[in-house]
Parts: C-alpha cells; sequence; structure tokens
C-alpha cells in the first residue's frame, strides 16, 4: 500500500464510489422534505460538501462490474476512494469485496476495511466475537434457509426475529417481536421468503435505543450518545426502529420519532457506553468510522445489538448529527474521514 503524504489542507483528487442508481443529478432542484426523503440523499450530501472544502469529486456508480474502477482509477488517478458502496451485484455483504479490490488495487479508501466490512456484517460471528471477549449481547439463535425451525430452549420469549444480514431496517416490522412458537416459525419463514437470507433470532431487549458514533483507525473518538426516542408511540407498541419507521418522514412525524442526544442516564452508564464501544470496534477491526447499536434496559443494563460500519453520512443522520454536537462541523467530519483513510494501511492486520 503506498503511503499517502496528504494534510487536511491539500486539494485531492476523490473518486466517490457508490450505487449506479444513487448518483445524484447534476443540478439537483429538489428541496425541503423531497430532498431529505431523494434516496440518493447522502450521496449528494457527502458530494456538494468535498466539492466545497476544495476537493475534484468525481462520482462512479458501482452495479455488478468493477472493470469500471480500474478504468477510472487509471484516468482520473484519485488520491483516495470515497466508499458510499452497500453491495455488489446486488449482494447487500458484497461491499466488502469491492473494498478488497480496492486493497488490491492499493488505492486509500475512506471507511471500513474489508475485514471489518466482513466480520460486522455477518452478524451471527460478530455477536460470537462479542460473547467471547465478555461484552454482554442478547441470546441468539440462528435460523438457516431449508432447516427446520426449532426454538432453543435457553431462549424464551419474546423474541426479536430479523435478517441475518441485512441493515437498515429491511424486514422489520412490529410483528418482529414474537411471544409464541407458531408466530416464531411463521415470522422466521417470513424472513426467509422475503429477504431471501437466514434469519437471526434474538433475545428482545425492552428498553432505550441507543447509538454511539466511533471514528479512528488506533486512536479512537466516541462521539456523543445518540437515542431514538418514541414520544407519541401508543403504550402497546414496541419502541423498535422498523423499516417503516427508518424510511418515512410521515410516519416519524405521526407518532414523534426523534433522534436526539441521549439524556438522563443513569449514573456511570455513558462511561461504561463509551468504553464498551471501543472494545466493540477494535474486537471487530473496524477502521474509518462505524456507528454502534445498544439497548439499555432498566433492569438488565446494557447490550450490544449490532455494528454498522460505513453508516449513513448525510448531513441531518445521527452520525453526523452527533458529531455536530461534539464540535465536529459536516465539512471537518469528512475531511477526518478522508484523513483516516489516507492514513489507513490494509496490512496492518497480520
Amino acid at each position: 500500500m503506498r503511503k499517502a503524504k496528504v494534510t487536511s489542507s491539500k486539494k485531492l483528487r476523490v473518486l466517490a464510489l457508490m450505487h449506479e442508481d444513487l448518483i445524484p443529478p447534476e443540478e439537483v432542484t429538489l428541496k425541503g422534505e423531497a430532498l431529505e426523503s431523494a434516496p440518493w440523499k447522502t450521496e449528494h450530501d457527502v458530494m456538494q460538501t468535498l466539492g466545497e472544502l476544495g476537493h475534484e469529486v468525481r462520482a462512479l456508480g458501482i452495479g455488478s462490474d468493477l472493470r469500471p474502477v480500474r478504468t477510472t482509477v487509471d484516468e482520473f488517478k484519485p488520491h483516495i476512494a470515497f466508499n458510499l458502496v452497500e453491495g455488489f451485484a446486488d449482494v447487500s455483504t458484497f461491499d466488502q469485496n469491492v473494498v478488497a479490490y480496492l486493497e488490491l488495487l492499493k488505492l486509500p479508501y475512506t471507511g471500513c476495511n474489508s475485514r471489518g466490512l466482513l466480520l460486522a456484517r455477518d452478524k451471527s460471528i460478530a455477536k460470537k466475537l462479542l460473547s467471547y471477549h465478555r461484552i454482554p449481547v442478547p441470546g441468539f439463535a440462528i435460523f438457516p434457509r431449508g432447516r427446520r425451525i426449532r426454538r432453543p430452549r435457553r431462549l424464551r420469549f419474546p423474541l426479536f426475529v430479523k435478517s441475518l444480514n441485512l441493515d437498515a431496517s429491511i424486514g422489520i416490522s412490529q410483528a418482529s417481536v414474537v411471544e409464541t412458537d407458531e408466530k416464531l416459525e411463521e415470522r422466521v419463514k417470513f424472513i426467509h421468503e422475503s429477504t431471501d437470507t437466514d434469519a437471526l433470532v434474538e433475545q428482545f431487549i425492552d428498553g432505550r435505543e441507543l447509538y454511539v458514533g466511533v471514528v479512528g483507525n488506533d486512536r479512537l473518538e466516541v462521539l456523543p450518545i445518540w437515542e431514538l426516542s418514541f414520544t407519541k408511540m401508543p403504550e402497546e407498541v414496541r419502541r423498535i426502529a422498523t423499516e417503516r419507521l427508518k424510511w418515512s418522514l410521515k410516519y416519524q412525524k405521526k407518532h414523534g420519532i426523534v433522534s436526539e442526544e441521549a439524556r438522563d442516564l443513569p449514573s456511570g452508564v455513558k462511561e461504561k457506553i463509551r468504553d464498551m464501544c471501543k472494545r466493540v470496534y477494535r474486537n471487530l477491526m473496524l477502521s474509518g468510522y462505524a456507528r454502534i447499536d445498544l439497548r439499555l434496559s432498566e433492569t438488565a443494563g446494557v447490550y450490544v445489538i449490532e455494528a454498522n460500519p460505513n453508516p449513513q453520512l448525510s448531513y441531518d443522520e445521527d452520525f453526523a448529527q452527533s458529531a455536530k454536537k461534539s464540535g465536529i462541523a459536516y465539512g471537518d467530519l469528512l475531511q477526518r474521514i478522508v484523513n483516516l483513510g489516507l492514513r489507513w494501511e490494509p496490512t496492518r492486520f497480520g
């Protein structure tokens, strides 16, 4: 890997990699809620801000062919690739292979390395690693497609059923929390058929939904703890981040879904969470930046639900807003992510 001797003040050639359907239009006419809900909002925010920082940015859409990457790298000669890819050839977990290809090209890139992506994207491997290092995670079991659905005795209801590999709350609804074996079998089959992935079933932790951003390679900075609050939800409704909640602005406003800095945390919990998130980050071999999702139960304490390498980076998402709360402006955050990518050495794991 070539050593990039670039400081934050140098203007760079940045190759922005994204899904081929998410390249923002050259002239953006959308405003307000229409822009907020645009599928390419993150890509637009990142590219526009990098341009405002003085960098020369070129977008490249990734579909199911990596040859354009090599061609563009040879022609454009970027200093770094800003990685916004979340899959390859319609397989979400193949983003790790795109990053591995960048490593083979010896092109610096932003975000998580290929090994960290592999470990964190497979929730089964991640949970086993974290359990080995005595980091609390909910009890869980994997239900592969084509196998008999039988609940282990150690798992007690209520249980939470979701995809083993997919992020962004895909496949998650109120029906994901089940309380009988019949409902468990029904929901596992739904995940198998609707997402074409194996199902992850874990103990449902009833409590506060917390998100914690972490930035760094060796020296880690933990951003302020963020919370997803359900201010207008009926009492009988489970407080979980469903797919509808994640993607519907109308639903969020109707039910008072607010993402903000966590307040009134019990004594000592903030320090415990910060330490726990650093341990998760290091044990899963993450780099660049990531978001750790947790649940805080009044009776059972803090549990790590999952780690999300390369989380959403749009200006108004949790990660950027948490950074802003700590005094890091959006442009400074993106520049820091670029600098971390320039300093990262993929061969460091041996």
